[in-house]
């Protein structure tokens, strides 16, 4: 099959699952409407010409959101999520759009309407989300035949990385034909490339071989997956300057504008604000549980670092012994098989409830709701020993929850977790905290992200995290 066929074959996949996907978007509006229009049923007699344009305006205020929402939780990612995965998020999406199109409209008409028709449209989400998602990988996989691919990585860190992205159900895509433990040329790797490979995955190449395998599978048409390297996710917020007659990207410190600045404070103190006051009463059951347990102190204060390495002492509800680290040793958590996590603590973690003092820490301006997560200075020197780019995170305000959060775990590679926060400081808006917002809400009920790191010290495994190599073009194996 010639370049000018596979795009043609593509074009057509693409346009089958663009029908799927808005064909369940507008039976989920239609639901909608009709639900809505039950909910009003009781002045349904009254409604004039304006009642009905009101209900058409409140449904599509709901497409809007559903829409955005959609995007979110990337509700229609078939082929590479799992059925259940999808049929959540897609449920998500609807289920907070509701909500919120409720609330505007209880708001709206100054007074409390029972929303218990909601609970049945519910239930008809639920049923016709299962049913599209398992329509719609199916149908994935049957438009999208397997693609013969090829591994190329530098080490074994490289080669689990890799692995994160060929698990299930994407191993249904890219049968994996060879695997290559490389570090060589572009020159010496090219015959490989021309052995009838559909696609190819890359992991911590330097930059000359995989730049010439980049412009390989542009020519030939070939489904490329780069993992990058610092200093691309660096390019992603480089600002192309037109004064000069060549094509120039400059690349700066990241600094918030002052209308972006004001606005994320403002949504930074009513947010944490009314999360405290709506809040309060699981906050203080749980103080309450942690005081009767042991009788130790109710919060923990650590100090963390912030914009500009400046420190703070964030506060968390404590869920390890007292003496945790009474040998003075910075540790982070293995997770559930850590001995020194207490019965409760072990409940308020799973829950995220520890993390709930921290809305005070952002309502006196120490942290954002989004932003990267603060570390520890102890932990931080050791990072920057070994990768001294870490500080790059340092750029903005810490948060409360952000693109390592909701797209890592917490055993996360603190390489990659770098990245996560490098790609957020590159697009930072109202519009992106409000998705990673929204965001951690589907994270809350994922075990892995709650998941411990295998080392007690921030990074034990030098051999595989590498040194600065000027030479291949990236630091720490990137």
């Amino acid at each position: 099959m010639n370049t000018i066929e596979k795009q043609e074959r593509e074009n057509t996949v693409k346009q089958k699952m663009l029908s799927v996907k808005l064909t369940h978007y507008l039976i989920t509006v239609i639901c909608f409407y009709a639900a809505f229009l039950l909910f009003r049923y009781e002045d349904i007699h009254l409604m004039s010409d304006y009642g009905f344009r009101y209900n058409y305006i409140v449904t599509a205020a709901f497409g809007v959101i559903l829409a955005f929402l959609n995007n979110t939780f990337n509700a229609y990612l078939f082929g590479y999520t799992r059925i259940r995965s999808l049929a959540f998020s897609q449920f998500l999406s609807q289920f907070f759009s509701t909500w919120i199109v409720y609330a505007g409209v209880t708001i709206g008409w100054s007074s409390f309407k029972s929303p218990f028709v909601f609970f049945g449209l519910f239930v008809v989400y639920s049923l016709l989300d299962c049913g599209v998602s398992c329509f719609g990988n199916w149908y994935y996989f049957k438009l999208n035949p397997t693609k013969r691919t090829l591994l190329l990585y530098r080490n074994s860190r490289d080669r689990r990385r890799i692995g994160n992205l060929t698990g299930k159900p994407t191993e249904r895509l890219y049968k994996i034909a060879k695997e290559m433990k490389f570090d060589g040329t572009f020159e010496e790797i090219k015959e490989e490339l021309g052995n009838g490979y559909d696609a190819i995955f890359v992991a911590g190449l330097n930059s000359h071989c995989r730049n010439g395998i980049l412009k390989y599978c542009e020519e030939n048409d070939i489904r490329g997956f780069f993992l990058p390297h610092i200093g691309d996710v660096i390019m992603q917020g480089a600002e192309h300057i037109q004064t000069f007659d060549s094509p120039v990207l400059q690349a700066r410190r990241k600094s918030l504008t002052p209308e972006y600045s004001i606005i994320k404070r403002v949504f930074d103190i009513v947010i944490s604000a009314a999360g405290l006051v709506l809040l309060s009463p699981l906050m203080g059951i749980t103080a309450l549980v942690i005081k009767i347990h042991d009788g130790g102190p109710v919060f923990y204060k650590q100090i963390r670092l912030t914009r500009n390495a400046k420190q703070f002492q964030m506060i968390k509800f404590r869920s390890m012994k007292v003496d945790a680290e009474k040998d003075g040793i910075a540790r982070l958590s293995t997770g559930e098989k850590d001995d020194r996590i207490t019965p409760v603590g072990r409940i308020v973690r799973k829950c995220r409830i520890d993390e709930l003092p921290q809305l005070w820490n952002i309502l006196i301006g120490d942290m954002s709701i989004v932003g990267p997560r603060p570390e520890r200075p102890e932990i931080a020197e050791q990072y920057y020993r070994q990768m001294p780019e870490f500080r790059l995170r340092l750029q903005v305000k810490a948060g409360l929850t952000g693109y390592a959060q909701v797209y890592g775990k917490y055993n996360t590679d603190p390489y990659e977790k770098l990245e996560f926060d490098l790609l957020y400081i590159n697009h930072m808006s109202i519009i992106t905290d409000l998705q990673l917002m929204f965001s951690t809400f589907g994270i809350l009920l994922s075990k892995e992200s709650t998941m411990g790191v295998q080392g007690m010290t921030a990074m034990d495994n030098k051999e595989e995290q590498g040194v600065s190599n000027p030479t291949r073009g990236n630091t720490i194996n990137g």
